[in-house]
């Protein structure tokens, strides 16, 4: 997809962080943009500001580990605009620490990370395959989605699944000729407020105790995410991608690429996992 203005673009998890930011930019280069969320205020108020740049604007509260709300999410695109040319499956969240941690952690993270980007697949691409026209889905990865990590390990599942999901579509869509485009961001650090995800959490899926976290460790995390990249400069990287049809995209994480070769190289040889990425790293 070379041009994008009058263009659909439908974001998720875009009341914030990277999905505010791809909104942002998708409305800078003339796309009508539906932003959807499971956060209401914060949808609104961000409904607001992109309206305000002048664009066609639709929000619709989406949580998207859902089947029903993604659908209704595409039912009321169509309705709205006539059309998607630019499916952005970004929402996430992070939770748990071991295999082993409370399965109301899995469920959370799973339904979001990845059967989020399931259902967004499964009900935008028959619309685009009917559309017949230029169109891109976009799936927000991770660099922890293609290395091994100790720790975080829905976290770690959900993003390698979502590289997985993605490698596929891109090939399937290939071998049919559509004029689909796929890629997917595996960011490094990222400006955002995913460390305050548990604000989203679903009731029903809320644990009953939780350990107290280390608050001094917590302080350095948190200034690790603070000083990471901006969420619009991420965009303007993403759309860059999007016309060079460029797959994998890696906006931020060069400093992880010897952990990911090293991994790619412990699979062919059949050697013995051996890298840990942590946190801090990042700030290195």
């Amino acid at each position: 997809m070379k041009e994008f203005k009058d263009k659909v673009a439908v974001i998720t998890g875009a009341a914030s962080g990277i999905g505010f930011g791809l909104a942002e930019h998708a409305a800078k280069e003339g796309m009508k943009v539906v932003l959807a969320d499971v956060e209401e205020d914060a949808l609104r108020k961000a409904e607001k500001q992109i309206r305000e740049l002048g664009v066609d604007t639709l929000a619709v509260k989406t949580d998207v580990s859902k089947a029903e709300d993604v659908e209704a999410l595409a039912e009321k695109t169509i309705s709205a605009f006539g059309a998607v040319h630019l499916l952005c499956n970004n929402a996430g969240v992070g939770a748990g620490n071991e295999g082993w941690c409370s399965l109301l952690d899995w469920k959370w993270v799973l339904g979001v990370n990845l059967w989020g980007v399931i259902h967004g697949v499964h009900f935008f691409v028959p619309i685009m395959l009917k559309q017949d026209t230029e169109c891109h889905i976009v799936n927000t990865s991770s660099v922890g989605g293609l290395v091994s990590v100790s720790g975080n390990t829905p976290y770690a599942v959900s993003k390698h699944g979502v590289v997985a999901l993605s490698e596929n579509s891109y090939l399937q869509l290939k071998q049919m000729n559509s004029k689909i485009g796929v890629s997917v961001i595996c960011p490094g650090i990222i400006d955002t407020n995913i460390l305050d995800c548990d604000r989203n959490r679903p009731a029903e899926l809320q644990k009953e105790s939780e350990e107290p976290l280390n608050q001094e460790m917590m302080e350095t995390i948190r200034k690790v995410f603070a000083d990471g990249m901006p969420p619009s400069e991420l965009a303007e990287i993403v759309f860059d991608a999007i016309k060079e049809s460029q797959f994998y995209i890696y906006p931020n994480a060069e400093q992880y690429m010897d952990a990911v070769r090293t991994r790619a190289e412990n699979v062919m040889l059949g050697r013995n996992p051996s890298i840990e990425i942590t946190i801090q790293e990042a700030d290195e």
